[in-house]
């Protein structure tokens, strides 16, 4: 089999969306012509698909993002945002049993992390009123 490339989503010339035209098995002989969509998660950028990868591997645990990624919880959040954005999907409403419930589990993250010694007080004090660390 020859070696496979990542699929653009977009015409270099233009910028107009593509579209795919055909698909093929090598082992039959099979070719499928039509026009079909290219999937929405084939047209996310590496970054964003890094990001997915790093947030699937941690089953949705947005502390365990962080420590993966090495960046701040709102900074979890706004990817995570931009991500939904960019899939053109919305996010559910949370309960606010669930938002409390994350809430906790947040401020957990952030007395273990300066118990830890990785943040000053200073920095979990702002961490606890909202504010991202620098």
């Amino acid at each position: 089999m020859s070696k496979l490339y990542q699929m653009p989503h977009r015409d270099p010339v233009s910028g107009a969306p593509l579209y795919i035209s055909e698909l093929s098995c090598e082992e039959s002989g099979v070719v499928i012509r039509g026009r079909f969509e290219i999937p929405r998660f084939a047209r996310i950028d590496a970054e964003m698909t890094r990001f997915l990868e790093v947030f699937l591997r941690c089953r949705g645990v947005l502390s365990c993002v962080e420590r993966e990624l090495g960046v701040s919880y709102p900074t979890v959040r706004s990817r995570l945002d931009a991500l939904l954005e960019s899939l053109g999907l919305q996010p559910v409403r949370e309960s606010r049993a669930t938002q409390g419930k994350e809430d906790l589990e947040r401020k957990r993250e952030i007395l273990d992390q300066l118990e830890r010694g990785e943040i000053t007080a200073e920095e979990a004090k702002a961490l606890l009123k909202g504010k991202e660390r620098k």
